[in-house]
């Protein structure tokens, strides 16, 4: 028994404009798609739910191909309170995070700032002690020279009215003498010290965060990086476990394997006990470069706007060289991050050195700065280029004081790299940039930031279908999937992404507004928003 999916613009993406009117879906797949009058005769007695669109526009699942999910997750679990206008507004903010997570549970927070309130009393312990009475919490300010706690911070971290202030450090009292909670410069580092490491709970606490977020985008899996930064390898992925297959949290998720969790990954029989069709793991992730911004990117030639530095090559060759060799031992590919085409050079010279396992593909993350060179290199390869462009919005047009004349080098390329032939997948590189997909496919379309004018790059435009494809069918292509996700066809995944706006027939502004209707993956609504149908 299955669904038929009818009354909207259903968009297939297998070419440019192509769409359906129906699409049958059984058992997690699509079993059928093309002309309604055709799917209701050949189904029935088999179709036991009619799934009607209302007109909205329907695609492949979207899915980022590169992102940091449960590190999106923590941006929900540390409160994010730059946008208070009160102190009342952070205490409630607290409050309302307590009742979301289990007793006991740090509340962290950042970014309050009395100054820009009417009312620029502090978040005294007395306060906080009522809006999370069993919850230790800790905000700092957004200088990051002083916090608040309550009293369940200050009794973990050891605190009491007795202790004196430490060495260039003030801890506050009111005007009996009590510690207030407020606590400023090296004072902080004595509640700092007790605020526990990540634990399971927390863990998955973040995923389940970062997934329900994902679905409200428009988002249907993602390919992230996570299994170094938490401490244990094996603790991280028994999180991914619990989430998507215990907890029934219906998400596709691709997890690369950074090459500090490698042996444990290895050891722990690379994940094979919780692989699954919603969780399956993908290449040897390695760092080449840095970044732009802080000037660590690695150029083929020196900043601009600081000729002493060309950016910095995070592993020596010799090192770069062992990395890749130690992926291909175990017949992996590498998903290398290199922003500055100094880095592409060097990844590119070690993966033709060392060929990609027959069947898969390594990535090039970013890849914001090439050559005409590279780009005829990387044809050979059966290497992808993992684009984010969102990054567009976010770093022009400060990004050419730092690259100064381009010269021959392909600044941002998408359209570029698209149109010499080379395959592009469309990610955010969340909790770096916002993880809506709408937001990138918008900045591809743009190449302007949200509700700005100027064009940065206008040539490297990439049309509707272009910026889609990037999400549906790049993304499924960089995690092999070409062949059963990113189409809507017969015998593919039944994930989908369905707006209430059609962008192919509006303004590219209206994929900067809250457009998701409904988010399929594997056959289940896993989220509805304003407007979904019933």
């Amino acid at each position: 028994m299955g669904t038929l999916w009818k009354g909207g613009t259903i968009y297939t993406m297998l070419r440019d404009s192509h769409t359906v009117e129906a699409v049958y879906t059984e058992g997690g797949a699509i079993r059928d798609a093309g002309r309604l009058d055709e799917l209701e005769r050949t189904y029935r007695g088999k179709i036991n739910e009619v799934r009607d669109l209302g007109g909205a526009a329907m695609f492949p699942g979207f899915v980022d191909s590169h992102m940091h999910l449960i590190g999106h997750g923590e941006t929900f679990l540390k409160l994010q309170l730059g946008g208070c206008r009160s102190r009342d507004e952070v205490l409630e903010a607290v409050k309302k995070q307590a009742s979301v997570l289990p007793k006991g549970m740090w509340i962290l927070g950042e970014g309050w700032n009395e100054n820009e309130w009417d009312d620029p009393g502090k978040p005294e312990r007395g306060l906080l002690d009522d809006a999370a009475p069993e919850h230790p919490v800790l905000l700092r300010r957004v200088c990051r020279h002083m916090m608040a706690a309550n009293t369940a911070a200050l009794q973990a971290a050891g605190i009491d009215d007795d202790l004196p202030d430490p060495a260039g450090g003030v801890l506050e009292r009111d005007a009996h003498g009590r510690l207030n909670g407020i606590l400023k410069e090296s004072a902080q580092d004595l509640v700092l010290r007790a605020v526990p490491g990540p634990t399971d709970e927390y863990l998955e606490a973040a995923l389940a965060a970062a997934i329900e977020d994902c679905w409200a985008k428009g988002l249907t899996g993602g390919h992230t990086e996570d299994l170094s930064y938490y401490g244990s390898c094996s603790r991280t992925m028994r999180a991914f476990d619990r989430v998507i297959h215990g907890r029934q949290k219906h998400f596709r998720a691709h997890l690369l394997v950074h090459h500090l969790a490698l042996d444990e990954w290895l050891a722990a029989g690379r994940g094979e006990q919780i692989r699954s069709p919603l969780l399956e793991f993908g290449a040897m992730k390695l760092f080449a470069d840095g970044a732009l911004g802080g000037r660590t990117a690695l150029l083929s030639r020196p900043y601009a706007d600081d000729p002493s530095t060309s950016g910095v090559a995070v592993h020596a060759e010799p090192e770069l060289d062992r990395l890749v060799m130690k992926a291909r031992a175990h017949g992996m590919a590498v998903a290398a991050h290199a922003i500055g085409d100094g880095a592409a050079e060097l990844v590119l010279a070690h993966l033709e050195k060392h060929p990609c396992p027959d069947g898969k593909r390594d990535r090039l993350i970013h890849g914001q700065i090439l050559r005409p060179g590279l780009v005829a290199r990387m044809k050979r390869l059966p290497v992808i280029t993992d684009i984010q462009p969102s990054f567009v919005a976010s770093d022009f047009p400060w990004v050419m004081e730092r690259i100064g004349d381009p010269g021959e080098r392909l600044v941002y390329a998408w359209r570029t790299l698209l149109e010499q032939g080379i395959p592009c997948a469309g990610g955010s590189d969340a909790p770096i940039e916002k993880v809506s997909p709408l937001e990138g496919i918008h900045a591809a379309v743009t190449r302007t930031k949200p509700f700005q004018d100027t064009v940065y790059g206008e040539k490297e435009r990439l049309n509707m279908y272009e910026a889609i494809a990037l999400y549906t069918r790049g993304s499924a292509y960089a995690g092999g999937h070409e062949s059963d996700r990113g189409m809507i066809e017969k015998g593919y995944a039944a994930d989908f992404t369905i707006l209430r706006r059609d962008p192919f027939h509006e303004d590219p502004d209206v994929l900067l507004q809250d457009i998701v209707q409904m988010t399929v993956v594997n056959g289940n609504v896993v989220y509805e928003g304003r407007g979904g149908s019933e």
